[in-house]
Parts: structure tokens; C-alpha cells; sequence
């Protein structure tokens, strides 16, 4: 699906795209899996978009502000939050395609 089909709807959505981040990443653990996440902005194509990566599953991201970026994950969206990308690593369950983040030609996946 195109990024600016899956910003604009409301179901889940695989996109793959690039952007340029916009905000320094924080860490959280998630609240259902309880581990480990990287959260940082990026203004894509279609608008702004939340990227959040389960660093307990793949390696931490150094992405800086102002970094291109390109990211396969599955888009979903909060009602009065902006749309996240989240599955931006391989799954070991084999569950869900894999994603990634590839930043400076390195694939963090």
C-alpha cells in the first residue's frame, strides 16, 4: 500500500518509505510485551509519523535528527495521535513479515 493510502486511512497497513527523523529517539518498555522500545519521530512524504522499534528484538537505531532513513513496518493508527510504525525488525516468532530500519546504508533489523 502506498504511505500516503496508509496515513490518510484507518487500517493497518505494511509500508515501506523514507523520512527524515525529526525528533531524538526515547526509550520506553511497551506495555503488553514489557520490553525494551526505541520512539522517534520522522516527517515522511505524507506527514509526520511516530517509528517505534522493540530494541529487546533487534539492534538500537542511532538515528539524530535530521538522518534519511528508510523503514518497512506495519502502520497503525491512535485516534488524536499520529500514526505509528511499529515491526520495524524481523519477527522470531514468524508471525508478521519482517521490517527493518536502514540508516547510513546499515540495516537495523
Amino acid at each position: 500500500m502506498s504511505l500516503a493510502a496508509a496515513y490518510f486511512g484507518n487500517a493497518p497497513a505494511w509500508v515501506d518509505f523514507t523520512a527524515t527523523v525529526a525528533s531524538p529517539a526515547r526509550f520506553f518498555y511497551g506495555s503488553r510485551s514489557h520490553a525494551m522500545h526505541e520512539a522517534f519521530e520522522v516527517q515522511s512524504s505524507a506527514g509526520r509519523v511516530e517509528i517505534v522499534d522493540n530494541v529487546s528484538v533487534a539492534p538500537r537505531c542511532p538515528v539524530q535528527a535530521g538522518d534519511r532513513i528508510e523503514v518497512r513496518g506495519e502502520m497503525v493508527h491512535d485516534p488524536g495521535r499520529l500514526p505509528v510504525v511499529h515491526w520495524t525488525h524481523h519477527d522470531p516468532r514468524h508471525h508478521h513479515p519482517d521490517g527493518f530500519i536502514r540508516l547510513h546504508g546499515r540495516l537495523y533489523a
